[in-house]
């Protein structure tokens, strides 16, 4: 079991966590930098919550560690991909949007608001690191989604990193791989990734949990994800509006057909 009280020390160690690394990026003037962040709250948050659980078991386990692979894995790779970049167009106009005084105000829009909601998604694990029952059906279907979610996520980073190193890339769209089928890959498989550690809180009897996957999946097509990097790319790469025509924009499904002019 978890005392109520982890609850809140969950929430203010990450908030500490997202205070420290926020007046990090008021020296660095770059917001961006709390994307390295987002992944490792969450696996502080849950780390909190298993170190204050009275008992541990195997589910425990499994899910730190599924956790804690995704995790490190997703903070390493935005770090290496923004080293040495300009602050991120999104967190730009963030910033243009916000004057004057961003700096202040971006402790609480963008590092405590990213904290508390890394807290929510957070959640889904709580069950599952307090749970004593033994690993069931549900546990190895959760693992297995959780593979599936990691698959579509690290081989989309990895084709895109490799398609931005090409430097006849420049103006062009990534149509191949695991995006000839979904504009969005990785964010499929993080929000696929969530929605299999409920499926390991459902085997404990949480189904309450299910808040977690649907707050990230809400996150990924309709505010930090594809609604917002999708917001205007259709404006500054014409080639891009004929991809979405022709590709689901968020889960896999074969291309459509282009239509054929006449003339």
């Amino acid at each position: 079991m978890i005392d109520g009280s982890a609850y809140l020390y969950a929430l203010a160690a990450i908030s500490v966590a997202a205070a420290l690394v926020w007046v990090i990026s008021v020296l660095r003037r770059d917001v961006g930098i709390v994307d390295s962040l987002w992944s490792l709250m969450i696996l502080g948050s849950l780390g909190v919550y298993a170190g204050l659980a009275e008992s541990t078991g195997p589910r425990t386990v499994l899910v730190m560690v599924l956790v804690a692979a995704w995790a490190v894995r997703l903070s390493l790779h935005i770090t290496v991909r923004n080293h040495g970049e300009p602050e991120d167009r999104r967190y730009q106009q963030i910033r243009e949007n916000n004057q004057p005084h961003f700096w202040l105000k971006s402790l609480f829009i963008v590092f405590l608001l990213q904290s508390f909601l890394a807290w929510v998604v957070s959640l889904s694990g709580v069950a599952a690191v307090a749970g004593q029952a033994p690993l069931g059906p549900l546990d190895y279907a959760g693992a297995a989604l959780w593979l599936l979610g990691m698959f579509f996520e690290v081989v989309g980073d990895w084709q895109l990193a490799r398609f931005q190193r090409n430097r006849d890339s420049s103006g062009q769209v990534l149509d191949t791989g695991l995006w000839r089928y979904t504009r969005h890959p990785n964010y499929f498989g993080e929000a696929v990734i969530w929605w299999g550690i409920f499926l390991i809180a459902l085997s404990a009897g949480a189904w309450w949990a299910v808040v977690s996957p649907v707050v990230m999946t809400v996150l990924l097509l309709r505010v930090s994800g594809v609604a917002l990097l999708e917001k205007d790319i259709g404006d500054r790469r014409p080639e891009y509006r004929d991809y979405i025509k022709r590709t689901n924009a968020f889960f896999p499904g074969p291309p459509k057909t282009a239509s054929v002019k006449g003339g």
